[in-house]
């Protein structure tokens, strides 16, 4: 045996250490440690290369080709693997173990030791019958070892691997086949593994991605479309990028559960018996509403329990509800000129507001059956059906006749029942005359650019001289006062009420009623002659009255009056200039915002990515030499001018605007690249986020606190006649001491000198969940439209960030406004701010709140938290009186708990039908209720008599502190 055998067999006795070789993504097409035969590789010439078989300390045999004629010169020995089929790759790659002897180990070696050798491959279709020719292979590379082992090595007896891996592409050919050269050297090849990589098969938002094969082109990615998993659809197209080594790379897009299923560990399963999931969404299947079931799985709507329904327009979450019992406690009060019928609610309201009365009147003959509808001569004041309110008045009436009304209750699904509802019914005869009426009309006010909200008519008895007086409230030019004694001299006089508040009172005017005792018929008579007379008289006395009062108002005739000021901006408030007025938009950022050199900024850490680029946090260094921290908007490279153009007018908004409540410019970089908006830093992010992070963390004063900062930022940018457009709890930043500030101006827009002016935009995209109906149908922005997103900022922070309308599409969320539904009020949340919310969500746009009237009011919870408690809104706004912070200021909400709201807080619900039938049907009528008048509703327990009465002296007290009064 010569020499260089015996370096080569000493191969066999020596331990070889594996160290294993990750397989992740991978498709392997050879591995020579998996195969149990004999490998049948070729070697060229057939005393070249040794085929070695051994089995390892798993008793698994490894395939090992060994060479080592170092001793002999001009070595050209060549080992050919057999046809390796490609699949679908376009690159493989080789990875080879081996061994390799250190030549300056070997003794007596000459010059002609290696310590290397190569690696060809060759392509082609056929798999058999291939002749070796080595001109036809391609280098791929030559190997060396990072580790050769010595003869102390061979003492140890164990030998650490070499590990290459190699790639070959691109491939066009079915196969290839491998070749290796030996030029000298003492080796041995311990294993070869040949590969490609893939992007397995994957699962990724409820959509699957098949085994893809990546791109030769190393730098390029595959772009793959997922298709939605069973039972699930697209929300936005599904999309994954496959790189070069394997890896799934940016997800884009999902999608969803359909309707009637959840989802549950990447897949969608149906409802269960008893719950349902109305809209497709991630979200989970809900708990069938009240009075619903549903008995399958995979419902997407529960099914009403018999005597139950569900209305056309209501939501699948509703409950399913019933028709109202009829109303209660029907009585009436007849005098000359009128009929007035009041009732009680019903008992049963079917679990649902939306409760309407129909009044049918028939009048009756001496026999019970002689019974007609009547006619047309009757006129229901204001009308006989559709009522919302529990009275009405009837007038010209026929004298000594009998009536019979029947006074029904209807709710949303009253029409969805097949048998004739009950009603309620009184018989009045006309013969009865208790009191006298008066009917007084003026003419509506010409000529003025306010709305008239509604009159005042104050009355009273002459001989008291106003020590006691009675008014009431109406939106129509006349109004039917009843309950007048006969023979006795009233005093009228008359008030507006327009959107700058009350105007004065009109002149007074005397009225005597005539005597009960006279003929009825021609007391009747004698009564609409008069009033008649008196009504015109009243007329011209109130137009003129009324013209004066508002076009003096203008004039400073009455320079006391608080409601001159009402109208103009604070003091001291400059007025916003679009930088889109500019002409050239740098001269606008230069006039705005402070240019920063570079050097004084240092950027620390990438904090997210804007529109137009990445946003940093740092330090600026000022010119007092301290520092503090910012955040640091940049354009990214390769900007065009109108994107410069975009970016730099957000600076050029920023820097008009000085308020605590609004994010703080520091300055541009402008002169240099990159170009650089640097912004105050807020420690907690976004707004929206930060609730999430910290959901029930903090007390309501405190969310009350938050909402307080952002209404005064934006009353702030209402002043200057600038519209946001885009109020979000998403641009609304927190700083370390929870200070609210209102950012991004990216959507903004400036309005007309015309407070009442709306900016049109030609195109773009628009929030929907925060946008006010105008907005979204016609493009119209005000500051009447940001107080619509406000409430929606409101309901976010009272839900701790909850997305608004959960998972309705944009489309469900505009027609369910349009078809009057509200976002009901988050969990924990007092229904003095959830009132603010609907006030602000008001169709009409000018019913909704000014920011400086939100300000004041929120101030007013801060200094009595006591109020939250409360749960009474009205309460802190008693209409004829201004609450305003300063002169000129009018806080003008006409909203009212209902006397069953009041009730349910003091846990004393069971009084409601009795408040209501003896007339307390307001806040301030109870306020006035004595102990004697809580008797006589029929309260007679003396514990309930305590708390009903000690609350009614809370609300008066509260009245009279917020109205500046202390006691």
């Amino acid at each position: 045996m010569t020499l260089g055998e015996k370096l080569c067999l000493v191969f066999l006795f020596l331990r070889i250490v594996f160290t294993p070789s990750s397989h992740g993504n991978q498709v392997v097409l050879l591995d020579t440690t998996s195969v149990l035969g004999e490998l049948g590789w070729k070697t060229y010439p057939m005393n070249g290369w040794d085929a070695i078989t051994e089995m390892d300390e798993h008793n698994r045999p490894i395939h090992t080709f060994q060479v080592c004629h170092v001793m002999e010169p001009n070595q050209n020995n060549w080992l050919r693997s057999n046809w390796i089929f490609r699949q679908a790759a376009q690159k493989v790659y080789v990875e080879l173990r081996f061994t390799l002897r250190d030549c300056n180990s070997i003794p007596w070696v000459s010059g002609t030791c290696k310590e290397t050798f190569n690696l060809f491959y060759y392509e082609t279709d056929e798999s058999h019958g291939v002749k070796f020719k080595p001109s036809q292979y391609t280098k791929i590379d030559t190997i060396a070892a990072d580790e050769s082992f010595t003869q102390m090595d061979l003492g140890d007896r164990i030998l650490k691997l070499n590990t290459e891996v190699r790639e070959v592409g691109p491939i066009s050919r079915k196969g290839l086949y491998l070749a290796f050269q030996d030029i000298g050297a003492c080796i041995a090849l311990v294993s070869v593994r040949v590969y490609y990589k893939k992007c397995p098969f994957t699962l990724r938002n409820l959509a699957s991605f098949p085994d893809t094969v990546p791109r030769v082109d190393s730098s390029s990615l595959v772009e793959v479309r997922g298709a939605c998993v069973e039972h699930a659809e697209e929300r936005d197209t599904p999309k994954l990028y496959c790189g070069a080594d394997g890896d799934w790379l940016v997800p884009l897009g999902k999608c969803v559960c359909s309707v009637g299923y959840e989802e549950m560990d990447g897949a969608c399963f149906a409802c269960r018996p008893g719950f349902y999931k109305a809209f497709a969404g991630n979200i989970k299947c809900s708990k069938c509403p009240p009075h619903s079931f549903s008995y399958g799985e995979g419902a997407a709507v529960c099914h009403c329990e018999k005597a139950f329904y569900r209305a056309e327009r209501d939501p699948p979450t509703m409950a399913c509800t019933r028709p109202p019992s009829p109303p209660r406690n029907v009585v009436f009060n007849l005098n000359d000129t009128c009929l007035q019928l009041e009732w009680s609610p019903p008992s049963d309201m079917g679990g649902r507001r939306d409760l309407t009365y129909n009044v049918l009147c028939k009048r009756c003959g001496p026999e019970p059956d002689q019974c007609q509808l009547c006619g047309e001569e009757l006129r229901f004041v204001p009308r006989p059906q559709g009522l919302t309110n529990t009275t009405v008045t009837v007038m010209d009436f026929s004298a000594h006749a009998n009536y019979t009304f029947e006074i029904e209750s209807l709710n949303g699904v009253s029409k969805m029942i097949n048998y004739p509802r009950p009603v309620a019914a009184i018989t009045v005869s006309t013969d009865q005359v208790e009191s006298v009426s008066l009917t007084v009309c003026w003419q509506q006010p010409l000529n003025i650019s306010l709305l008239v909200v509604d009159y005042e008519v104050k009355y009273y008895e002459k001989e008291h001289e106003e020590l006691s007086y009675s008014s009431t409230r109406t939106k129509a030019p006349s109004v039917i006062i009843t309950g007048l004694k006969p023979s006795t001299c009233y005093v009228f006089s008359l008030r507006t009420r327009t959107s700058a508040g009350h105007s004065a009172y009109s002149p007074k005017y005397e009225y005597e009623t005539t005597d009960d005792t006279s003929d009825m018929a021609s007391d009747q008579g004698q009564v609409l002659v008069i009033v008649t007379a008196a009504v015109g008289g009243f007329t011209l006395l109130i137009i003129l009255t009324l013209f004066f009062l508002i076009t003096g108002r203008y004039q400073r005739q009455n320079p006391v009056s608080p409601l001159f000021f009402s109208a103009l901006p604070y003091p001291g408030v400059k007025t916003y200039v679009d930088p889109d007025t500019y002409e050239d938009p740098t001269q606008a950022v230069h006039e705005f915002a402070k240019e920063i050199d570079p050097t004084r900024i240092r950027i620390e850490r990438v904090i997210g990515a804007g529109e137009f680029g990445e946003v940093c946090s740092g330090r600026l260094r000022t010119l007092g030499k301290r520092e503090i921290a910012v955040a640091i908007k940049t354009l990214k490279g390769g900007y065009v001018e109108r994107q410069r153009r975009d970016f730099l007018r957000e600076a050029s908004i920023m820097g008009q605007f000085d308020d605590p409540n609004i994010i703080r410019l520091e300055g541009v970089v402008t002169r240099s690249r990159p170009v650089m908006i640097v912004v105050e830093y807020m420690e907690n992010g976004s707004l929206d986020s930060f609730l999430r992070k910290h959901d029930g963390h903090f007390t309501v004063i405190q969310l009350v606190g938050m909402l307080r900062g952002i209404a005064s930022g934006v009353r702030y940018l209402s002043d200057m006649g600038y519209v946001h457009r885009d109020l979000a709890a998403r641009n609304i930043l927190v700083n370390s001491n929870l200070v609210c500030k209102v950012s991004d101006f990216g959507l903004s827009r400036v309005l007309e000198d015309d407070p009442e002016a709306a900016y049109t935009t030609t195109g773009g995209k628009i929030p929907i969940r925060w946008t006010a109906p105008e907005a979204i149908s016609y493009r119209k922005f005000s500051s009447a439209s940001d107080a619509w997103s406000y409430g929606i900022v409101m309901w976010e922070v009272m839900s701790y960030g909850e997305r608004p309308y959960w998972e309705m599409s944009n489309q469900d969320v505009i027609l369910s406004i349009e078809e009057g539904y509200r976002l009901p009020a988050p969990m924990g949340c007092p229904v003095v701010l959830h009132q603010l919310m609907l006030h602000c969500w008001q169709k009409e746009r000018s019913q909704r709140p000014k920011f400086t009237d939100v300000v004041s009011f929120l101030d007013k919870l801060i200094r009595n938290p006591s109020s939250l408690l409360f749960l009474l809104y009205s309460l802190l706004f008693d209409p004829s009186v201004s609450l305003a912070e300063s002169p000129g200021e009018v806080v003008d909400y006409h909203m009212f708990i209902s006397i069953g709201d009041w009730l349910d807080s003091i846990k004393m619900s069971q009084y409601k039908s009795s408040f209501v039938a003896a007339g307390f049907s307001t806040l301030d009528s109870v306020a006035q209720m004595s102990i004697e008048d809580v008797r006589r509703i029929g309260v007679v327990l003396i514990g309930h008599q305590r708390r009903i009465v000690s609350s009614i002296q809370t609300l008066r007290l509260q009245l009279l502190h917020e109205n500046g009064f202390h006691v």
